[in-house]
């Protein structure tokens, strides 16, 4: 290829960029003022979930597309990804499995309820079959731990409080990828490498147009920072801290409340990351006061001792109201760029789709498909019907 490209941004989005344009043959560099684990990146969960981006009809394609490529890069214990099971939970109410995630595997988390001393009336609806009245509590045989019935009334605030333990009313499961940011990141920096790539850190632009000239393509991967610099006033940033605490060696599987209090236990090789918070905020200090409720709202539901706090990390989401922004647009020089940001809290999810599809439109305004990238990644898929054998050893599914 003789084009020079170059990347904005060195998180997720940047490098995986990098990766599928240097892979295809083209000159490329990343420019961006943090890199590594300083970049927002570094301080995600990084669990497979489109989370908090829209919108759906957009996203998920995007996300599917990336999904299959990372069950590939599990099968290599190098690049950081494993397959987790993840479980979703609502404090009240019945949740609802997205229609997406039923071709994946996922399904309701079975409970079982026992009778419990004579008490005050509840009722629990999780199964049409399940409804009782009385003193109960409900068990939920694959999340090892309980799963409480209480008043929808009550305020989430009490959520595993005392009275209302471990309190989630109803939930499902997920085997997804997860990306140890601990490796992964590193995994890209070597891969981008090995392809060519250079990064070239602690740079930072006022406005596209200063990239030097001989870069005829510009991505712009910049995160949150593309607010200042495409001025983009739809972009927020939604904060996010997390405390990195000591691996927990009953804790198999993501645990994930998206209500509030925002809360999920992610298990890594090394650690467990402890969420969250979610919040309209440029403040990248971490506050003490939020860590304390991470952890007691975390060990609440875990039913484990306060942990030791290894690091607090403080990212901010790039949410923006319109939806994502991948499109192609021209700068005033007259160069090309192609826009690649707005990923809410699905950078990692939506990595590997938006990196293809922004080939595509360098290379054909999207009319053609390219090759694909990676270690013999299969065909790409907007929902399966079934599973893929690969797919399927890695889920410990049936095809």
């Amino acid at each position: 290829m003789d084009r020079n490209v170059a990347i904005i941004g060195a998180g997720v989005s940047g490098l995986t960029c990098g990766i599928v344009f240097a892979e295809q043959g083209y000159r490329t560099a990343i420019f961006a003022k943090e890199t590594g684990q300083q970049t927002t990146s570094g301080a995600a969960a990084a669990i497979w979930f489109p989370y908090h981006v829209e919108p759906a009809e957009r996203v998920i394609p995007l996300a599917l597309d990336s999904y299959q490529m990372l069950l590939d890069l599990a099968r290599f214990p190098e690049s950081g990804v494993s397959i987790i099971e993840s479980r979703q939970f609502l404090r009240t109410g019945e949740i609802e499995i997205p229609d997406w995630a039923i071709p994946l595997g996922a399904s309701a988390i079975p409970s079982e309820v026992e009778n419990g001393a004579a008490g005050g009336a509840a009722t629990w609806t999780g199964r049409p079959e399940a409804e009782r009245m009385g003193s109960e509590r409900i068990k939920s045989r694959r999340a090892g731990f309980n799963v409480s019935p209480r008043d929808p009334s009550t305020p989430p605030a009490r959520a595993g409080s005392a009275h209302d333990e471990h309190c989630f009313a109803s939930g499902f499961s997920l085997r997804v990828p997860l990306m140890d940011t601990t490796i992964y990141l590193d995994y890209l920096t070597a891969r981008f490498g090995k392809a060519s790539g250079e990064i070239h850190a602690n740079v930072r632009f006022k406005k596209l147009e200063d990239v030097d000239a001989k870069f005829d393509l510009v991505i712009d991967c910049a995160g949150i920072g593309a607010r200042e610099l495409v001025n983009d006033p739809d972009l927020e940033p939604h904060r996010g801290q997390v405390a990195i605490v000591p691996k927990i060696e009953s804790l198999s599987a993501a645990i994930v409340c998206d209500e509030a209090p925002l809360m999920y236990a992610i298990p890594r090789a090394n650690d467990c990351v402890f969420g969250g918070t979610n919040e309209i905020s440029d403040n990248l200090m971490a506050d003490r006061e939020t860590t304390s409720r991470i952890l007691a709202e975390c060990g609440r539901v875990l039913n484990i001792d306060k942990p030791t706090v290894f690091a607090e990390r403080v990212g901010l989401r790039p949410f923006r109201r319109s939806g994502i922004r991948l499109e192609r647009d021209r700068l005033r020089d007259g160069r090309t760029v192609i826009h690649n940001y707005g990923h809410g809290g699905a950078g990692f999810t939506l990595s590997w789709g938006c990196a293809r599809e922004v080939l595509e439109v360098a290379v054909s305004l999207g009319s053609a498909r390219v090759r694909r990238v990676g270690f013999g990644v299969t065909p790409k898929q907007s929902c399966p019907k079934q599973l893929l054998p690969e797919t399927a050893r890695l889920l410990g599914e049936k095809p």
